[in-house]
């Protein structure tokens, strides 16, 4: 079983509205800071032996221009890839496509990572939207970041959605409970609606956690 004192997923949770290409999007911003160099962290988030370790494996060419398919989820492209500091990649899962980027930037001997995920405003993204909010991103790259201060701290070798005594154990549902709410929360202090930032909580903690 996981120290329920390790269990963190983001330290820093944001939502922005922005635009890209003069279109609307939504921008679902993640920070975690890890103890280890940027050098470490960026092999641990870009090398195909140590991706697995906690998350989905990922096959392709993980470089500039390379196409990459995560198993059992999202393909994309790479367009941006300037190690040890920076990635993009489109997402493109379920017929549609959005976009990550990472950061890195070392922090004294310790080094922050920066996720966002950026999401168009277009009818049927946005019917997905409004039923779960931030948090239906938000919670399962909290559940990356959790597996990598996993990997980083104590060299564990398999994603916690892998580990299925855990992942059906109260501490595992209080986890993704508490990171929905917190993603409602980021919602509220964006300006949204509060019966609608919380109800979108409510929603995706239902979807992750049960009850």
């Amino acid at each position: 079983m996981v120290d329920v004192s390790r269990v963190i997923g983001a330290e820093v949770r944001r939502v922005e509205a922005r635009e890209r290409d003069r279109l609307p999007v939504h921008v679902v911003i993640a920070e975690r800071t890890y103890d280890t160099d940027p050098e470490d962290l960026w092999d641990a988030i870009t090398n195909k032996e140590r991706i697995p370790r906690w998350f989905a494996p990922v096959e392709g060419e993980l470089r500039l221009g390379g196409r990459y398919q995560v198993q059992g989820n999202a393909s994309g492209t790479i367009t941006r890839c300037d190690p040890p500091e920076a990635f993009d990649l489109t997402w493109e899962f379920g017929g549609g496509a959005s976009w990550v980027s990472v950061r890195l930037a070392p922090q004294g001997d310790r080094t922050r990572l920066t996720l966002e995920h950026v999401a168009p405003v277009e009818p049927k993204a946005e019917e997905h939207w409004a039923q779960y909010g931030p948090g239906a991103v938000g919670v399962g790259w909290e559940l990356g970041l959790f597996g990598l201060g996993l990997h980083i701290d104590s060299g564990g070798s398999r994603p916690p959605e892998e580990n299925l005594e855990w992942m059906g154990s109260e501490q595992a549902k209080a986890f993704m409970r508490e990171a929905a709410l917190a993603w409602g929360e980021a919602h509220l202090a964006a300006g949204e609606d509060p019966d609608k930032a919380r109800g979108m909580a409510e929603r995706t903690a239902a979807a992750y956690a049960g009850g």
